[in-house]
């Protein structure tokens, strides 16, 4: 198995385990730390991004042309777009329908994805995937995955944050993987000179280089 492969699934168990925490079920109506987003269809939307895999590698071969993943970020509508953009509506309508059936179900769900995906990413071809809200483009299986594993990483900090929990601990090798994604992105936001900065001159250091 490839080492994204490795790191997504190794995030997925952490994000996994977060969503059994009895916290997100108690607090699953209530307002999470994202704008416009409940805790359960935060919960939903992190769930979303292990259970899409099946449904993802179901599609045919894409016809889009693959792009790098940078290249995503930069065309992708959500990253610049208002929180009443019909892009993040829907996205936060993907989360709400992924959790209707309520905090056990979707840990369940997740739960079995999980033995499922263990089993059989690692004979997946590195093919051209995509999701089709994306626009005209495709990314690599792997690609994807990575991309996949940031929203791991990210939203599992906002769920916990939500709930008032500790946010969960990522072994090396995903959380790694994100960092390096992040930072590579807040390096095309706001350019070498800031991030260098913010990393290691406080007399100099940027308000913010953050990535999205």
């Amino acid at each position: 198995m490839s080492e994204i492969r490795a790191d997504f699934l190794a995030a997925a168990r952490v994000a996994a385990d977060l969503l059994h925490n009895d916290a997100v079920a108690a607090a699953w109506t209530e307002p999470s730390a994202l704008p416009k987003f409940s805790v359960g269809g935060l919960a939903g939307h992190l769930a979303f991004q292990i259970l899409a895999i099946p449904r993802i590698l179901a599609q045919p071969v894409p016809s889009e042309p693959v792009i790098p993943l940078l290249e995503h970020y930069q065309r992708v509508a959500w990253v610049n777009a208002g929180i009443d953009d019909q892009i993040n509506v829907s996205i936060r309508a993907g989360g709400e329908q992924e959790a209707a059936e309520g905090p056990a179900e979707l840990a369940a769900q997740v739960d079995s994805m999980l033995d499922r995906l263990s089993d059989g990413l690692a004979a997946e071809p590195n093919r051209p995937v995509r999701i089709a809200f994306w626009g005209p483009w495709s990314l690599t299986l792997d690609d994807m995955l990575l991309a996949r594993t940031m929203e791991l990483v990210v939203h599992s900090d906002d769920l916990a944050v939500s709930v008032g929990s500790a946010p969960p601990e990522f072994p090396s090798g995903p959380f790694e993987g994100v960092i390096d994604l992040l930072s590579r992105l807040a390096v095309v936001r706001h350019g070498q000179a800031a991030v260098v900065r913010a990393l290691s001159r406080r007399e100099r250091a940027p308000d913010t280089i953050v990535a999205f």
